[in-house]
């Protein structure tokens, strides 16, 4: 079971490091035109900003995500390096824990927060608003699968 985990959080990590690429290449991009619009050409591109913004949301939803797979996530290694190892696998088993925990707090306040906003629009672009903030709750989906293959690693001496 382990093994299979282990493959869809490798696949769906690797499809979510070229998507962050792409956001924030494009983010980077459209954000250099508008200011080429707005400077060079005194022409504004009037959604533009709230792309941006919106894109800056998803890239730090999913990014945290991959951080969290990457073990990038603020880590209590001050701390652990100090104590025994078996110690320091109760540390880890609790943060993978507390992680899941929190995922499914993001799952959960994410549906609910995205059922509550599905019938505002945006007004630059006029998509829904479910649509930008769908990414909290699918975020902590994959944060939650991420945690608990670390936590069967961990619990099975397969230590990252």
């Amino acid at each position: 079971m382990i093994d299979i985990l282990e493959k869809g959080c490798f696949a769906v990590n690797r499809l979510l490091e070229y998507l962050l690429f792409g956001l924030g290449f494009s983010m980077a991009v459209l954000v250099a035109v508008q200011v080429f619009c707005r400077y060079v050409l005194n022409a504004s591109l009037f959604w533009s900003e709230e792309l941006a913004r919106y894109m800056l949301v998803w890239l730090s939803f999913l990014g945290a995500a991959v951080a969290y797979y990457r073990n990038l996530h603020p880590g209590v290694d001050v701390f652990t390096s100090r104590i025994s190892k078996k110690k320091q696998r109760l540390a880890k088993l609790l943060v993978h824990c507390s992680s899941m925990v929190l995922a499914v707090v993001m799952i959960i306040s994410g549906v609910q927060f995205a059922w509550f906003v599905r019938l505002q629009i945006s007004p630059a672009l006029g998509i829904s608003k479910w649509i930008i903030l769908g990414v909290i709750p699918l975020a902590g989906v994959i944060i939650l699968a991420y945690g608990l293959l670390f936590f069967l690693q961990v619990l099975c001496g397969e230590d990252r």
